[in-house]
């Protein structure tokens, strides 16, 4: 996080993650800025690397979330890499992260249904290079999600 956001700064990021389709003069209106000082400041969010990408986020109300907890044989660089190689490549990978403790990766499967999930698991857990174990649970009930990251 840069350390040159002011006050407006933070508030237009938070009103960006909570819904980034909102015109610039409604943002503007929402921060006290003009629609192109808006743009100027969403800019530079985009150049410097602060501002990803934006999204559209779809209700995962048919969707079957999986995480699975993923242990690697090897430690080593070059069996990480291939390990995210292979696994960012699935299109059904919802989320991926490298973790500390028992486990190497928790991986967020999102499939259509079980079916779906044990080709998914099976393609990209369990054919996957240098695996030592993995185990998975199931999503009952998606209390919160988000991608919110705190600016401050």
């Amino acid at each position: 996080m840069p350390k040159t956001l002011d006050d407006i700064d933070h508030r237009l990021l938070a009103l960006l993650q909570q819904d980034s389709g909102r015109t610039l003069a409604a943002l503007g209106d929402l921060v006290g800025l003009s629609p192109s000082a808006v743009q100027r400041r969403i800019d530079r969010y985009r150049e410097t690397g602060l501002l990803r990408r934006e999204i559209a986020v779809v209700a995962p109300s048919s969707a079957l979330l999986a995480v699975c907890l993923v242990t690697l044989d090897r430690e080593s660089p070059e069996s990480h890499r291939s390990f995210r190689e292979w696994v960012q490549a699935a299109p059904e990978v919802q989320q991926f992260y490298n973790v500390s403790g028992d486990h190497d990766y928790v991986v967020i499967l999102a499939t259509s249904d079980m079916a779906h999930h044990r080709e998914t698991a099976e393609r990209v857990i369990k054919n996957a290079p240098n695996l030592r174990r993995y185990s998975t649970m199931f999503v009952l009930d998606p209390i919160r999600t988000t991608l919110t990251v705190p600016t401050r």
